[in-house]
């Protein structure tokens, strides 16, 4: 049975991510492609890492956000916008927001990341808690619509956030050179979408391989059934990949996508140990989930080829890790 949303016009190409991407020149980062010769061996293969986690709020999120709210009316300025996000959409809804002068509001579930949500109100935004099930967020998010009169700017499922995520990948293929494989990991999908668009525009030859936890793969399940699949609050340290897959991106995932692999919970811990160890690089544990993917060999088809993977952010809770090391090192007798 195939579901309607993947027959749904699909109104962004290269055209409009080469527009996004001139819209965001001088407000998001061009961030560095980086290698490791370690990755490399044990992957057996050319792996090309576009770090996102040097983006402005420490994550590609940044992108779509700044692209949808530079496209907004007048009267949508003035009056706000509103999103919901457990935490990098919110800091970049937050930022983008501020650089542009329009008033922000965040509905984030209370079991966001502290770390998340001190950033968000540091940039401005006001935030309202709500219970961690899409159906409270997008509740929460309508009751404020009508009392305020706000945008919605929606995490992922938003042509002006796909454009602009897609920015990424442009960027990656630009200053990598030639690819074969590219990976990203999914959530909502917005990024893999921008990601599939951008490169299917602009390398059509290059392979689409997607990732996620094996405990939140309604990604994989929703292309392999034909439809949506519902998420709901999953329990993977990958909390930026809980939430549910978007209309709009499974329409183009579902044209694009190769396939999606799934990995582990400790295959995610340590691919995220190995980026931190070896690349002395700070990667949240999404951002970590193609990466484990390629380390675990769940793609063998990139061993001798040119793997280019995007490393969507950088924005770990360190509280529960600091505390860890006071307990070990600040107790008593120590």
């Amino acid at each position: 049975m195939s579901d309607s949303t993947s027959f749904l016009e699909i109104p962004v190409g290269l055209e409009q991510i080469r527009e996004a991407a001139d819209r965001l020149s001088g407000l998001a980062h061009r961030t560095p492609v980086l290698t490791c010769s370690a990755l490399d061996e044990r992957v057996g293969a050319s792996v090309f890492l576009k770090c996102e986690n040097f983006q402005r709020i420490g994550a590609f999120k940044f992108r779509g956000a700044m692209n949808a709210i530079l496209q907004l009316s007048d009267d949508e300025r003035r009056a706000g916008v509103v999103t919901h996000s457990s935490g990098n959409h919110a800091q970049a809804i937050a930022l983008a927001a501020k650089l542009a002068g329009v008033p922000a509001c965040v509905v984030m579930p209370h079991t966001a990341p502290s770390i998340k949500r001190q950033a968000t109100e540091g940039h401005g935004a006001r935030v309202v808690s709500c219970e961690p099930t899409v159906a409270d967020r997008e509740a929460t998010v309508a009751r404020l619509i009508d009392e305020h009169g706000y945008t919605l700017v929606h995490p992922y499922d938003d042509w002006r956030v796909i454009a602009g995520a897609g920015t990424a990948a442009l960027e990656l293929i630009e200053d990598a050179g030639p690819l074969n494989v590219v990976m990203a990991p999914i959530g909502g999908g917005g990024l893999m979408a921008g990601t599939c668009l951008a490169t299917a525009g602009s390398s059509p030859s290059t392979r689409l391989v997607g990732s996620e936890p094996s405990r939140a793969d309604d990604a994989r399940r929703s292309l392999e059934l034909g439809q949506i699949q519902p998420s709901d609050n999953p329990k993977t340290v990958a909390d930026g990949l809980r939430t549910s897959l978007g209309s709009r991106p499974f329409a183009v995932l579902s044209r694009h996508l190769e396939r999606i692999v799934t990995v582990e919970e400790s295959e995610i811990l340590e691919a995220m140990r190995f980026i931190w160890e070896r690349l002395n690089l700070i990667i949240e544990p999404s951002c970590a989930v193609p990466v484990a993917a390629l380390l675990a060999h769940r793609v063998p088809e990139v061993r001798g080829a040119r793997v280019g993977v995007i490393l969507t952010g950088g924005n770990v809770d360190l509280d529960p890790m600091f505390q860890s090391l006071a307990e070990r090192w600040l107790g008593e007798g120590r």
